[in-house]
């Protein structure tokens, strides 16, 4: 058996090495000279939290975020009449500001967001009565 130091990233460690045939060899390595700070697992992640579908009466439509992004400002609010086109609210998203407009024409019903939310593609932004 021989026996060898081998330093590594500055961290001194003590290996012994074994022929077994000729050829052929098996390594032992025995722990590091240094003693090293014990390891510290990570916590394990809170379960996700389940999605809450927005509560919506009849005769509403969901306008729904067409990305991923930020929500930067609402235009609108609860009851306001708005026209096809019109902007309700604006967008951060991949650096750009865009612009969410009314389907159509008709009255807001509940807004689901607030500014600086953080939306996913499909989530609702808010609903419009016709």
């Amino acid at each position: 058996m021989q026996y060898f130091k081998v330093t590594v990233n500055g961290k001194v460690y003590e290996v012994s090495v074994e022929e077994v045939a000729p050829g052929n060899t098996s390594a032992n390595m025995a722990p590091p000279v240094t003693s090293a700070a014990p390891q510290v697992s990570a916590p394990n992640p809170a379960p996700a939290a389940a999605p809450v579908s927005p509560e919506i009466a009849a005769g509403e439509q969901v306008v729904p975020a067409p990305l991923g992004g930020t929500i930067l400002q609402i235009d609108v609010k609860p009851g306001d009449q708005v026209t096809k086109g019109q902007v309700l609210l604006t967008l951060e998203a991949l650096k750009m500001e865009n612009e969410i407009v009314a389907p159509d024409n008709g009255t807001v019903g509940q807004i689901f967001v607030n500014p600086k939310d953080a939306v996913n593609t499909g989530d609702p932004l808010l609903s419009l009565r016709s």
